[in-house]
């Protein structure tokens, strides 16, 4: 057979089968027996619509940001169990004012389901926002530069697309429209910069595939392949579409759904082999309190389609797997996982941290300070509106984080403090009044009037237990810490995770000062249920 029958996307692999291996792995307790066994979810993290590409030996994971900024993580591995974060994809969203907070706002705009490839020597990476188009950026490395990005089409209203480059040369881009379905293909120029017609509508089956989204393109063995999922974010399964001929028709196969698991709406993300040619999928579940959180499921092929995860009572369509072989028995320890803590010793803001929409670079610095996080508070009504909010996604179901901020330089009518954020987010604020500074508690819209705070250094730390927060503070530095608040629910919103947050912002007219951030500190709470 010829390398370009092999080929997957881009990638040229062999197709192996792993009903034996993913047999002998899955089981029904969530324990898995001594080894090299990996569980479910692989990350208990906010990384939505994933996709995965492997090159080499390196494995690299894209998830949509949304309205935060840089966009699209990238993250890598070398086994798809372990993950760091690399970098981002996009620097700003300047397709609109509103992704600065400038007459408006784009809360669940910006970086929707994003899709990555390789080709001709360069990464590259699609993405949608939805009040403006279909975009690419490239790189002739995964750690860029990566370019501004170009509008592929430029027409409101689309969603997750993705390319495909066929053993002939020629260019596609698939992808489907904002409320989910029909799926539509379009032929681009080979360098995958713009398409070349209007496009045609190759899936459309509301009433067996209602809510189809989010399509990945590969081939194999001269067949094209489409996986899509379908029935909504929170309750969908996983299809597939087979055809000899790019426009169809297409075969279709459910084969992943919940079955007999708690691992609601299995679906959305990407394929990849090994270099061996084992299958894996990559997909995320969705969690109310920590938004979509990732999971890997072994992938065998039978009579020329994909078996997922564990096949429910000896049929085609799978379930997920509670855990299994890793995929590469490597020397990847369980340490190597997405960053969190940060000291601010680096002129560079650590990979974990996306500001709340396009930051002003001119009003927070690294160098301003040696060792500190400085913020110069900006004028904003409430949190929500406030600009320069730092944010990182949460790693675990239970963890603590941990700040210390030196408010010595902080003026009258600053607010700055610790947030989970969110549409209704809470936490801990700083409010200084002349002289005065009061620590409070909030949960928006709502307000709790707190302690005074005599020093100018404070600790501040939020507590997440699965679907709750709670708050605590130390004026001793870190001697002693005293609750502040209720115990608080959180939740997603703008489809994305809540998040823990730096913020300051002001509502004077006045010289607002600056207010420092020392480090932040995260760990894990506990033994995580998975």
């Amino acid at each position: 057979m010829s390398r370009s029958a092999k080929r997957i996307g881009i990638i040229a692999c062999a197709a192996v089968t792993l009903a034996a291996a993913a047999g002998s792995a899955v089981s029904p307790s969530v324990h898995p027996p001594a080894g090299r066994f990996y569980r479910n979810p692989i990350l208990f993290a906010d990384y939505s619509d994933p996709d995965v590409i492997r090159d080499g030996l390196n494995y690299y994971l894209i998830a949509s940001s949304f309205h935060f900024v840089p966009g699209i993580p990238i993250l890598r591995s070398t086994d798809l169990v372990h993950w760091t974060i690399t970098g981002h994809v996009v620097r700003r969203l300047d397709m609109d004012p509103r992704y600065n907070l400038t007459g408006g706002n784009r809360y669940g705009g910006g970086v929707w389901a994003p899709a990555i490839r390789r080709h001709a020597g360069l990464f590259y990476v699609y993405f949608p926002t939805p009040g403006e188009g279909i975009f690419v950026s490239t790189a002739p490395a995964i750690d860029g530069p990566w370019s501004p990005p170009v509008a592929v089409i430029a027409e409101h209203g689309l969603e997750d697309p993705c390319p495909f480059w066929d053993d002939d040369g020629s260019a596609w881009l698939i992808h489907s429209k904002v409320g989910a379905g029909p799926l539509i293909l379009h032929r681009m120029s080979p360098d995958g910069m713009h398409v070349l017609d209007d496009g045609k509508i190759i899936i459309d089956d509301p009433q067996h595939f209602p809510f189809l989204e989010g399509p990945k393109l590969y081939k194999r063995d001269g067949i094209y392949y489409i996986f899509a999922p379908f029935g909504g974010v929170g309750t969908g399964s996983q299809a597939v579409f087979r055809s000899q001929n790019i426009f169809g028709p297409w075969e279709n196969r459910v084969v992943l759904e919940e079955g007999s698991t708690k691992i609601n709406g299995p679906h959305q993300g990407g394929y990849v082999e090994t270099p061996d040619g084992q299958g894996w999928f990559i997909h995320f579940q969705s969690s109310a309190a920590h938004g979509r959180i990732v999971h890997l499921e072994p992938v065998h092929w039978q009579d020329g389609w994909p078996v997922i995860g564990e096949p429910i009572h000896g049929s085609t369509t799978g379930e997920p797997v509670p855990f299994g072989p890793i995929p590469h028995d490597t020397t990847v320890t369980p340490s190597v996982r997405p960053q969190t803590s940060d000291e601010f010793s680096t002129a560079m803001l650590g990979p974990q941290w996306e500001w709340n929409h396009n930051p002003d670079n001119t009003n927070w610095s690294l160098t301003d300070r040696s060792g500190y996080l400085r913020l110069i508070p900006m004028h904003a009504d409430g949190l929500l509106e406030a600009r320069n909010t730092l944010t990182q996604s949460m790693q675990d179901d239970s963890f603590q984080l941990t700040v210390r901020i030196d408010l010595s330089a902080m003026r009258s009518g600053v607010h700055a403090g610790l947030a989970v954020f969110e549409k209704d987010a809470s936490g801990l604020e700083i409010v200084q009044h002349g002289d005065q500074r009061e620590l409070d508690y909030f949960h928006l819209p709502d307000q709790t009037p707190g302690v005074q705070l005599p020093s100018a250094i404070v600790r501040l730390r939020v507590s997440v237990q699965g679907d709750s927060a709670t708050y605590s503070y130390s004026e001793d530095d870190g001697r002693t810490y005293h609750p502040l608040g209720s115990s608080t629910q959180i939740h997603s919103s703008w489809w994305k995770g809540p998040r823990p947050s730096l913020f300051a912002y002001t509502t004077d007219a006045t010289e607002p000062g600056v207010v420092d951030f020392d480090w932040v500190h995260y760990e894990p709470i506990g033994t995580n249920p998975w």
